[in-house]
C-alpha cells in the first residue's frame, strides 16, 4: 500500500493544527485583553489551552469517530513527548534556570493527576464519571490558579500591545483558528488511521508517536522560543501546564462525550501510562536540584525518548529482539539514569547553604 497519501495527510493536518493553534491563541488573547482580563490569568489559561488545542480537537474528533485508541494514546504520547523532547530540547538550547513558584507547585500536582488518570484507566475503560471528575478537577485547579495569580505578578509581560486587536479582528482570528483546528484534526486523524492500516501497526502506536508529536508542535515551538529568549519559567511552565490540561480537560471532555467511556488499550495501561508517570516523577529532582535544568539533563531526556521510540518500533516489527532490548534498558540504562539523578540531588544538598 502506498504510504505517501497518508503521510501527506498527516503533514497537512499538522500544518493546519499549528496554524489554527496560533490563530486561536492570538484571537483568545486579544479578546481576553478587550474584556479586561488580567494578563497573568490569560497566561495561566488561554495560552496553555491554546497550545493544547490540537490535542483536544484530535482526541475529540477521534472519540466521535469511535477512535478511542488515538484519543487516549494522543494524550499519553503528547505528555511523554512534552517532558522528554520539548523540555529536553529547550534545555539543550540554553540551561533552564527555574525561579517560578508556579512550576514548583504544579509539578507535584501534575504527578498526582497522572497517577490518578492511570488508576482511573486501569480497568480498561475511562468512564464518563471519571471524565466528569477530571473536569471538576479542572475547575478547582483554575480557581486555585486565579486565586493565587497575585503571587506571580512579577511574571507578567508575555503580552504586549501587539496582542491587542479590535473586536472584529479578535473574533475573526478566534473563528479562523477554530476552523483550522477542526479541519486539521479531521485530516490528521484520517491520515493517521490510514497510515496505521498501511503499515500494519495499531492505531495506538500511531497515536503515541506520529500524532502525539504532531499535536505537540505548538508546545515545542513555544518552549524553544521562550528558552532562546531567556524565559525559562515560560518554557517549563508551558510543558507542565499543557500536560495538566491534556489530562484534566482533554481526557475529561472525551470521557464525558464518549457515552460508555473511552476504551484504553491494555498496552497503554501496562507500558505507556507508567512511562508518563515516571517522566513526570523525573521532573522533581531535575527542577529541585539547584533550580537548573542543565544541557546534560536535557540530553538525557531526549535520549530516553529515542529509546522509547525504539521500543515502540520493536514491539510492532522485531518482536524477537524486544525482550533483549527491554532487558538492556531496564538493567543498564535506567539504573545509570537513576544513579545520575541521585548523585545530582546529593551534590545539590551538599552544596546548598546551611
Amino acid at each position: 500500500m502506498n504510504f505517501l497519501p497518508s503521510a501527506l495527510e498527516i503533514l497537512l493536518g499538522i500544518v493546519l493544527l499549528f496554524g489554527g493553534g496560533e490563530l486561536f491563541v492570538a484571537g483568545s488573547s486579544a479578546l481576553a485583553l478587550l474584556l479586561g482580563i488580567p494578563q497573568i490569568v490569560i497566561g495561566l489559561t488561554v495560552v496553555s489551552l491554546g497550545t493544547s488545542a490540537p490535542e483536544l480537537f484530535v482526541s475529540l474528533i477521534s472519540t466521535f469517530q469511535d477512535g478511542d485508541a488515538i484519543a487516549v494514546s494522543n494524550v499519553v504520547g503528547s505528555n511523554i513527548f512534552n517532558v522528554m523532547v520539548v523540555l529536553g530540547l529547550s534545555a539543550l538550547v540554553v540551561p533552564l534556570r527555574v525561579k517560578s513558584r508556579l512550576v514548583r507547585r504544579d509539578v507535584p500536582l501534575l504527578l498526582g493527576v497522572s497517577m490518578a488518570v492511570w488508576g482511573m484507566a486501569s480497568g480498561g475503560r475511562l468512564t464518563w464519571q471519571a471524565g466528569l471528575a477530571l473536569l471538576v478537577g479542572t475547575a478547582i485547579n483554575l480557581i486555585w490558579e486565579m486565586g493565587t495569580a497575585s503571587e506571580y505578578s512579577d511574571e507578567e509581560g508575555d503580552f504586549d500591545e501587539g496582542d491587542r486587536a479590535t473586536p472584529a479582528v479578535a473574533a475573526a482570528k478566534l473563528a479562523g483558528g477554530l476552523v483550522l483546528l477542526v479541519l486539521g484534526s479531521q485530516v490528521l486523524v484520517k491520515g493517521a488511521t490510514a497510515a496505521a492500516i498501511g503499515l500494519g501497526v495499531t492505531e495506538t502506536v500511531i497515536g503515541l508517536t506520529i500524532v502525539s508529536a504532531g499535536t505537540s508542535m505548538p508546545e515545542l515551538v513555544t518552549s524553544l522560543v521562550a528558552a532562546y529568549r531567556g524565559k525559562a519559567d515560560l518554557a517549563i511552565g508551558n510543558v507542565v501546564g499543557s500536560n495538566l490540561l491534556n489530562q484534566l480537560v482533554i481526557l475529561g471532555v472525551c470521557g464525558v462525550f464518549s457515552g460508555e467511556g473511552l476504551l484504553v488499550d491494555p498496552v497503554v495501561i501496562s507500558r505507556d501510562m507508567p512511562v508518563m508517570v515516571l517522566t513526570t516523577l523525573a521532573l522533581l529532582p531535575i527542577l529541585w536540584t539547584r533550580g537548573v535544568v542543565t544541557r546534560l539533563e536535557g540530553g538525557i531526556l531526549v535520549g530516553l525518548y529515542v529509546l522509547y521510540l525504539a521500543e515502540q518500533v520493536l514491539s510492532e516489527t522485531l518482536t524477537t529482539a524486544q525482550d533483549e532490548f527491554r532487558f538492556v534498558v531496564l538493567v543498564v540504562v535506567l539504573p545509570l539514569v537513576l544513579v545520575f539523578f541521585v548523585w545530582q540531588m546529593l551534590r545539590w544538598r551538599l552544596q546548598r547553604p546551611a
